[in-house]
């Protein structure tokens, strides 16, 4: 029986596993091997680390969990997952099954860009998903944002404002934007383009976006805010509440409608905030803010457990 499992070795899991490690829980982190960032040419807003590539920050943070001997990092993949506090089964690939008093779920979320050729092999590299991660590396430059929905298109708007005075709209076809949204990007300077997008080719301040017509349109950069999904069902699978945007509702504490199940990184959020913030930092943070909560919960229920023993 471990104290903990966390599922999850991004940001948020090995940030978990640390705290817990300074603690002297016995933690069992396990790990499919497949963070979303992996594309990214570098982590930015974390302070110390900034321009590190994800893969390096991550094999740094697990060869600082080899300092504590109660964590143990497992490259496995999570097949299965059910229980309740002080009893949680978790199954992995070969079939075994582990059991831990408490549950981090860090599992991330999983970018679907839109089914253009192209797009999907820049993701991180020359295509873009966010203006925080990677707006000021491409300031000044002529940027297209791939979009046909309300916060996709105003993404070009804020792109426009902070970062580039030459930023196109790309919708992928016909559109049904509101006018006043049409309005605003006029106002700033945005164009809107209704041509399908046949594909991406090209690399970071060379990028060539071939509409149907046989036009090209050459960019430097190109920003899209793919739609994404939860990396597991597992908070379903729990009973956990799960958002319309299928993200985990969490507490201030990063606890899950489910008593010992925390949720830490972009696979939650609390229900008062729009989006999930997709930065590395936050994610470490958050993974932070749930060990420390669930560490004062085991040391609780063990105080209470040893008063009734003494009293029984």
């Amino acid at each position: 029986m471990h104290d903990v499992i966390v599922i999850g070795g991004g940001a948020a899991g090995l940030s978990a596993a640390q705290v817990l490690g300074r603690q002297h829980r016995k933690t069992l982190v396990l790990d499919a091997g497949q963070p979303r960032n992996a594309p990214s040419d570098g982590v930015h807003m974390f302070l110390g680390h900034d321009g590190l590539t994800p893969v390096e920050l991550l094999r740094r943070g697990r060869e600082e969990l080899a300092a504590y001997p109660d964590v143990v990092l497992e490259r496995a993949r999570v097949t299965a997952v059910g229980g309740e506090v002080d009893d949680f089964r978790v199954q992995v690939g070969d079939g075994r099954v582990e059991r831990a008093r408490r549950l981090v779920l860090a599992t991330g979320q999983v970018d679907e860009p839109w089914d253009v050729p192209g797009v999907a092999e820049r993701f991180g590299r020359s295509v873009f998903h966010c203006p925080f991660c990677h707006g000021f590396e491409v300031s000044g430059k002529t940027l297209a944002v791939l979009g046909s929905d309300v916060p996709q298109v105003m993404l070009g708007l804020y792109l426009a404002d902070r970062y580039s005075d030459d930023v196109v709209v790309l919708t992928h076809g016909p559109h049904q934007l509101p006018e006043p949204v049409l309005d605003r990007l006029a106002a700033g300077g945005v164009a809107v383009r209704e041509e399908p997008v046949e594909r991406v080719t090209g690399e970071l301040d060379a990028v060539e976006v071939h509409l149907a017509g046989g036009e090209v349109l050459r960019r430097q950069a190109v920003f899209h805010r793919a739609p994404t999904r939860p990396g597991t069902t597992f908070a379903a699978d729990l009973g956990c509440e799960v958002l319309d945007d299928g993200c985990v509702r969490v507490d201030e504490f990063q606890a899950t409608t489910v008593p010992g199940v925390f949720a830490a990184g972009d696979a939650a959020r609390m229900a008062a905030l729009p989006d999930a913030l997709t930065l590395v930092s936050q994610a470490a943070a958050d993974g932070v803010r749930a060990a420390v909560w669930l560490e004062q919960g085991l040391f609780r229920a063990g105080l209470e457990a040893r008063a009734a023993a003494t009293t029984g």
